[in-house]
């Protein structure tokens, strides 16, 4: 793996006290998911942490189950908790203890139901959910019916559309899609003759760049709307509201960390993505095609000004 000590780094290191590069020889465990943003991040933190002479170790984990990972100390830390996505994961994580939010980054989350702008001028009640369902019909496939096909995410996201879409009574049937690349293939071949499409989309991601869109705009997310029923328009159903349109992004950490690895953990704190950033790391993979482990080494040598600070 590329090495990045640089003038900066190498200055850095070199005026720290002994006791701030006593960490341990153990590996530093960084979970992999399966996005483009999480896989380039963690690559690029790793890369960090090994240039300040840390071990890094890169497990592919399950992206619900990763917060008891993390909680059990089995992995040390997760660098992009969406709230939207895996909110509650977390917060079920945060009350039987283990691990703690490790710090939120500058970048602002949206996930939600999402169309590239060519919908909307099939159907233009759009953003509203209840023009979304009127024009159902646009969406119809031959494995759907009558019914309006969703794409929504991978299974493992547990992103509930198939629950909103009964809460809400839309016409739809809820198909879930392999894998993010599954997503952009969607969106791509309905680009060709502007076929109507909805599908799970993303902020910050590379694809907004590339297709114009909106999300649809659902009942306005209010907190318990997952847990109360009364929470929401419908007092009998959970997940009749949208996910949070203006949701955080966060980093967990083993509660361990910190006393085995002190000088990473004090980096980790310090780490902090903005959503161009973000929509840079994933844009190098599914629009320029290179490997993760490229991508971070690219867009560590294009922002040695941004993670220099963080290991100063």
């Amino acid at each position: 793996m590329k090495k990045f000590t640089t003038a900066l780094t190498a200055g850095v290191l070199a005026a720290m006290p002994l006791s701030a590069l006593a960490d341990s020889d153990d590996p530093i465990v960084i979970p992999i998911h399966n996005w483009s943003s999480q896989i380039v991040m963690s690559n690029v933190v790793g890369q960090i942490f090994e240039d300040m002479g840390n071990n890094v170790e890169f497990v592919t984990t399950d992206s619900q189950a990763v917060y008891e990972s993390v909680r059990l100390g089995d992995v040390t830390l997760e660098l992009e908790v969406w709230e939207g996505a895996f909110g509650a994961s977390f917060r079920a994580a945060l009350e039987k203890g283990g691990l703690h939010d490790a710090g939120d980054h500058n970048a602002v989350t949206r996930e939600d139901w999402w169309y590239p702008m060519w919908t909307k001028d099939a159907c233009p009640g759009l953003p509203s959910w209840e023009a979304l369902n009127d024009c159902a019909a646009l969406f119809a496939t031959a494995e759907t019916g009558d019914k309006g096909r969703y794409l929504d995410g991978p299974v493992d996201w547990l992103k509930h559309g198939q629950e909103r879409v009964a809460a809400l009574g839309m016409n739809f049937q809820v198909v879930n899609a392999g894998s993010a690349a599954a997503l952009w293939a969607e969106i791509g071949a309905a680009e060709a003759d502007k076929t109507p499409v909805v599908v799970f989309n993303w902020t910050p991601n590379f694809a907004e760049a590339v297709w114009p869109g909106e999300f649809v705009e659902f009942p306005a997310w209010e907190d318990g709307c997952d847990k109360d029923p009364a929470v929401g328009p419908n007092p009998d159903a959970l997940y009749d509201c949208g996910n949070p349109a203006t949701g955080y992004l966060k980093k967990a950490a083993w509660d361990g960390m910190a006393d085995k690895w002190p000088d990473a953990y004090a980096t980790l704190q310090k780490i902090s993505f903005t959503n161009p950033q973000i929509a840079e790391m994933a844009k190098f993979v599914d629009i320029d095609e290179m490997e993760p482990e490229e991508a971070a080494e690219v867009w560590l040598e294009q922002n040695e000004d941004v993670w220099g600070a963080w290991v100063n």
